[in-house]
């Protein structure tokens, strides 16, 4: 493979991890960063493929995180699809219900699909990503201080 060339596997794996991240992120601190992002670029010009649109989806867990799959609940999202005037299509799903933040997540995948990646990767992507791990990391901890060792004695009879 030529340097000019891409893999499409690392282009779809880091697609879904940012589309990830936006799709989990607080939509009040997307919608900043988003804003900040189009005050030091503008917005780009765009049309709406799917106009935001709220719905709910199931949300699956498993046991341990390796028993078989059950259906844990429902949660609400807002979808939405966009295109730019280059012909790239972004799409944005986020939880809740909050269409602007659907909105400048579709245009952050669309836009991310250009030369403007690695800008949009150090603006947003990482921040939400830095924010998430933060609160990963303390929910972890917080566990932990909760843990019990459970543990058997030999009582030394027999």
């Amino acid at each position: 493979m030529s340097k000019n060339q891409t893999d499409p596997t690392h282009d779809q794996r880091a697609r879904q991890a940012r589309l990830s991240v936006l799709a989990t992120a607080p939509s009040d601190q997307l919608k900043a960063l988003w804003q900040r992002w189009t005050e030091a670029h503008g917005l780009p010009d765009h049309t709406l493929v799917r106009a935001p649109e709220i719905g709910t989806v199931m949300v699956r867990g498993r046991a341990g995180a390796v028993g078989a799959p059950f259906n844990l609940g429902e949660i609400t999202v807002t979808r939405c699809s966009v295109q730019l005037a280059d012909g790239s299509v972004g799409h944005g799903y986020v939880q809740g219900r909050d269409k602007d933040a659907s909105v400048a997540a579709a245009l952050i995948d669309a836009l991310a699909l250009g030369d403007q990646a690695a800008a949009l990767d150090a603006d947003i992507i990482q921040p939400l990503q830095a924010d998430a791990d933060g609160k990963a990391t303390e929910r972890a901890e917080k566990a932990a201080a909760t843990k019990v060792e459970f543990f058997t004695m030999v009582r030394g009879e027999g």
